[in-house]
């Protein structure tokens, strides 16, 4: 998509998201832009969510409603207090088994004692009735610390279950990070992390890597004839045929809006190309339905571009041949497959 596309692509958001604003005699804050703007792109389907279903419930969308939809949904400090509360209980469990390792351990130096004051009696030639006490302080001394040994392992084998648990909440914090909620691909971050990666075992190893950027032809056109429930209808389409289509290594990852992009490591610019086309075919196989009625919606179509990385590339160079060859395939007439080898030397479409 060249940079076009993308100012009237997000205008077009722009104006939706103002147009709610306006219908719904709301401020024009910059939190109450930002709830509708992520609205109106689709990109946050639980936002979506909550706010249909305020909308269906209450008939409108009061100040305090878009003060909690924002808080919940987007607010910057919401991810890290997840993370601050997950690993603060972990320090708190290791703490109190802390506590409990030292409790073992005062048990265990009075058990010395006990043994160093029967070494003493014993040493002193004890008669038959000091024996006998002797006996019972072992014993009891040993069953106190029997029972501490006890209490320590079952609250060990608690605080291992609990930790695991933190642990595991903490994971699915992290790939809730990661991943895009409408889609469940991974999202730009963690396809930036990614081809950051690569690209340096690209280098060290000297294999090959192809990226592939699609975008859905005619989205917003779409989007705006059938409304942005069947908009993400069509996203989630593009999003399953991608991972139908890629294995192992290979990273399928939500771009940004109606783009898509796929990583492909070891994987050369032929190979590229076919797995490309067989992700395109698999959306224009796909005939859409609105869920609500039955009624047919026709089929979506999508353009791909596929470059594969060269010795001195960057991110930045790659991706723009990636788009380069994008943009060849939306002037082509959609629905196609352009890779890089059909650009001249300038970055120019050799595809008539």
């Amino acid at each position: 998509m060249n940079d076009q596309d993308e100012i009237s692509r997000t205008l077009g958001y722009a104006d939706t998201a103002m147009g709610q604003i306006r219908a719904l005699k709301q401020a024009a804050t910059p939190r109450n832009f930002e709830v509708w703007y992520t609205y109106a792109t689709g990109h946050n389907q639980a936002l979506n969510q909550d706010i249909n279903e305020t909308l269906v419930r209450e008939g409108r969308l009061a100040e305090s409603d878009l003060a909690r939809v924002y808080d919940k949904h987007l607010s910057p400090i919401r991810l890290s207090e997840k993370i601050d509360e997950v690993g603060n209980q972990i320090v708190g469990e290791i703490e109190q088994v802390m506590s409990m390792i030292d409790a073992a351990i005062g048990s265990s130096s009075e058990f010395s004692d006990s043994l160093a004051g029967v070494q003493e009696h014993f040493n002193s030639n004890a008669d038959r009735e000091q024996l006998h006490l002797i006996v019972e302080t072992l014993v009891r001394a040993t069953k106190e610390v029997e029972q501490a040994n006890s209490s320590l392992q079952k609250r060990l084998v608690d605080s291992r279950q609990e930790i695991s648990t933190l642990q595991e909440n903490l994971e699915v914090v992290r790939t809730e990070s990661l991943t895009d909620p409408l889609t469940t691909l991974s999202n730009r971050k963690f396809f930036e992390d990614s081809i950051v990666r690569m690209i340096e075992e690209c280098k060290n190893k000297d294999m090959p890597l192809s990226v592939i950027l699609t975008d859905i032809d005619h989205f917003k056109k779409f989007n705006d004839t059938f409304g942005h429930l069947t908009g993400d209808q069509v996203l989630r389409l593009v999003a399953m045929a991608m991972k139908n289509n890629v294995k192992g290594q290979d990273v399928a990852a939500r771009y940004g809006g109606e783009e898509f992009v796929v990583l492909l490591p070891k994987t050369a610019l032929t190979a590229a190309v076919t797995v490309a086309d067989h992700i395109r075919r698999a959306v224009m196989g796909k005939e859409l339905m609105r869920r609500s009625t039955g009624e047919t919606l026709g089929r979506v179509t999508i353009s791909l571009g596929v470059a594969t990385w060269h010795k001195g590339d960057t991110v930045a160079s790659l991706l723009e041949r990636a788009d380069n060859c994008l943009y060849a395939a939306k002037h082509a007439g959609r629905n196609c497959v352009v890779a890089e080898t059909a650009l001249d030397s300038e970055g120019e479409s050799k595809v008539a």
